[in-house]
């Protein structure tokens, strides 16, 4: 009896990716059937692709039908594995080559003040989401796929850290919540992931078996640890919310959800955020007291930019140090907004010199106007420099424009 499965996206007016039929049991040899206005330019390469990963599944009698609107190697490759593991219960990966462009590190405590969530089975927002400069992209598995797409979303996903261009931006996956999300970890570990962004995290165990499972995957790509981002979406968490942040030394931040966490308390979410002030307060301070950085929730209304200065202006005062984006249009105005005052650089710079000329006495110690400085005040004074450099608000020769 003959059988079909599919994978990919049927919609005409999603560009950049593909909708892929394979037919099982054809009595005949391989066939590939291509639909594409691209096939007189690409037809001989896509044909190629198709039949190489049909031949290293071991499948010799199928029938292969793409409809294709100018998906890239990568996401026709993620169509076509998902349709033979579907069709034929395949385990093994067929793997593309690692881009050499993406080997970076990120620092451990590198600005976050913006995070880009892009859905993970929509390539078409994925292949370019490095050319916005956010500081962190996000390949979501969880809330932005629907629950029959997620099998096709990690194939996906993966392929993209393999080998799309991320301009050297932190690349991190949102798994899905636990238990499904190890599953998510299988699948991304290995595949040069910086951060994987934990939803719904409650307690410190869940740390823990994050950590386990990362672990435990075979193939790990790198040395450098796999840096952890829980998010707290409701009451239980957030009350745990100091020993989440304490649970594991590879956790860099932690971020407020707020729209689950209104849901979990069975009230509305406002833009006036006073019903969740007391949230907001509450992670600052926890993530603080355990030293790593405390980001707050995205900002869900795309059209009102006014609205999104407004929301980022109170999160800076409440103490978070970057904001969710779900749009590429909302990082120039996160960023506009979270650059450092004019005195703050000016002070900025008296601490480095000062820095600096301890650091040539040999002084463990350092002191301005008479005052010692403690570390961390030295070391958000780097930070302050560094962004004002970043956005041009400094020059690169700042200190010898000062001496003259």
């Amino acid at each position: 009896m003959k059988k079909y499965f599919t994978a990919g996206d049927q919609n005409l007016k999603n560009r950049g990716d593909c909708f892929v039929k394979l037919q099982t049991d054809v009595n005949d040899k391989n066939k590939v059937i291509l639909n594409s206005k691209v096939s007189s330019f690409f037809g001989k390469s896509i044909k190629k692709l198709a039949y190489n990963i049909l031949e290293f599944y071991g499948i010799s009698d199928a029938k292969l039908i793409i409809n294709d609107r100018g998906a890239l190697e990568y996401v026709l490759a993620a169509r076509i594995e998902a349709a033979i593991k579907r069709t034929y219960n395949k385990t093994k990966d067929y793997l593309l080559p690692f881009n050499p462009d993406n080997n970076y590190p990120i620092e451990k405590d590198k600005n976050r003040r913006t995070r880009l969530y892009i859905p993970g089975n929509i390539p078409k927002y994925m292949i370019n989401a490095g050319i916005h400069k956010p500081d962190t992209i996000i390949l979501d598995l969880e809330d932005s796929v629907p629950m029959d797409k997620k099998f096709e979303a990690r194939i996906l996903v993966r392929n993209t850290l393999r080998t799309n261009d991320f301009l050297g931006v932190e690349r991190t996956v949102r798994i899905n919540q636990l238990p499904a999300g190890l599953d998510d970890l299988e699948a991304v570990i290995p595949h040069n992931v910086h951060t994987i962004l934990i939803p719904k995290c409650q307690k410190p165990e869940d740390i823990k078996k994050i950590e386990k499972k990362i672990s435990s995957v075979e193939g790990k790509f790198k040395s450098e640890p796999v840096y952890l981002l829980p998010i707290i979406e409701d009451s239980l968490g957030l009350m745990n919310a100091f020993k989440i942040a304490q649970a594991s030394d590879n956790i860099v931040a932690m971020a407020l959800g707020l729209e689950d966490y209104t849901a979990s308390l069975g009230i509305q979410r406002t833009k006036g955020g006073k019903e969740t002030e007391f949230a907001k307060n509450m992670l600052v301070n926890a993530v603080r007291a355990a030293e790593v950085q405390p980001l707050n929730s995205v900002f869900s209304d795309v059209s009102d930019p006014e609205g999104l200065k407004t929301f980022v202006q109170n999160s800076q005062k409440m103490g978070f140090v970057g904001i969710g984006c779900i749009h590429p249009r909302q990082i120039k105005v996160v960023y506009s907004e979270f650059l450092p005052e004019k005195s703050e650089i000016e002070y900025a710079k008296r601490v480095v010199k000062a820095f600096e000329k301890a650091e040539e006495r040999g002084q463990v110690t350092v002191a301005l106007d008479s005052k010692m400085i403690d570390p961390p005040v030295v070391k958000r004074a780097f930070r302050i420099i560094e962004m004002a450099l970043e956005s041009g608000q400094l020059d690169k020769n700042w200190r010898e424009q000062d001496e003259k």
